[in-house]
């Protein structure tokens, strides 16, 4: 028997990138999974067709997850498409670097209404639907612990993702939800290639300072995820991973 089967999990921001990754891993895993998305629903639709022709089972929906209604939304629809909740990952997010003169009001929450907001509303929904033994992961980065000239905003969101992670876990504890954070370091997803930071020489530096001698790949956050998610990490709560091939600045 696969490691989650009979479990349901949503999945926020997973039409694409990391987010699509991942609920393709729980759903081989024997998952039923919500591939959540804010605006690219032939992405998300992309998501569950490989899901569905390789067995598994999937559903997409559509939901802002910064917005209180729509992400009340979200799992009023998972309950009717599943009636229960098992998993969640908090992975919707965005990112922008600016020097600080020009760091504006609409560069700070845009950041923080979706990774830091978003994940808040997203987890008080969910553990309407969770019972004991419920696991949540929310998607961190590196940038929280080892921030870049340009990231203050999208650091210290990140941080706080990190901090909430820590907060939830002793105040979900009691009722058997576990919470962790899986921060990935560099990863090549599609978002990336297209901004062309890839070619970029500070990219190079990365590859070159990470031990294991590589980027990260959207594959490489999955499979760590359905650790999280599983019963393997049932011990586990509280905790911050860094998945980033050894990269320690």
């Amino acid at each position: 028997m696969s490691q989650l089967t009979g479990k349901i999990a949503v999945v926020t921001g997973a039409s694409k990138g990391i987010g699509a990754s991942i609920a393709e891993h729980l759903a081989a895993e024997g998952a039923s999974v919500v591939v959540n998305y804010a605006s690219s629903k032939s992405g998300a639709d992309a998501v569950v067709k490989r899901i569905t022709d390789k067995g598994g089972k999937a559903v997409a929906i559509q939901g802002d997850v910064s917005k209180p209604a729509e992400a009340a939304r979200l799992f009023a629809e998972t309950k009717a498409a599943y009636g229960k909740l098992d998993i969640l990952v908090n992975n919707a997010g965005v990112y922008e670097f600016a020097p600080l003169g020009s760091i504006t009001p609409e560069h700070f929450h845009r950041q923080f209404d979706l990774n830091v907001l978003g994940l808040l509303l997203t987890t008080q929904q969910a553990v309407k639907l969770m019972g004991s033994g419920g696991s949540i992961i929310n998607i961190g980065s590196v940038a929280g612990s080892m921030p870049v000239p340009g990231g203050s905003v999208y650091s210290a969101s990140k941080a706080a993702v990190d901090a909430i992670t820590i907060a939830l876990s002793k105040e979900l504890g009691p009722k058997k939800i576990r919470v962790n954070s899986l921060n990935p370091g560099t990863v090549e997803t599609e978002g990336l290639h297209a901004s062309g930071f890839l070619e970029s020489d500070f990219s190079k530096t990365i590859e070159a300072g990470t031990p294991l001698g590589r980027l990260g790949r959207p594959e490489d956050i999955g499979r760590a995820a359905v650790f999280f998610a599983s019963d393997n990490a049932g011990w586990i709560t509280g905790q911050t991973v860094i998945a980033a091939g050894g990269q320690t600045s």
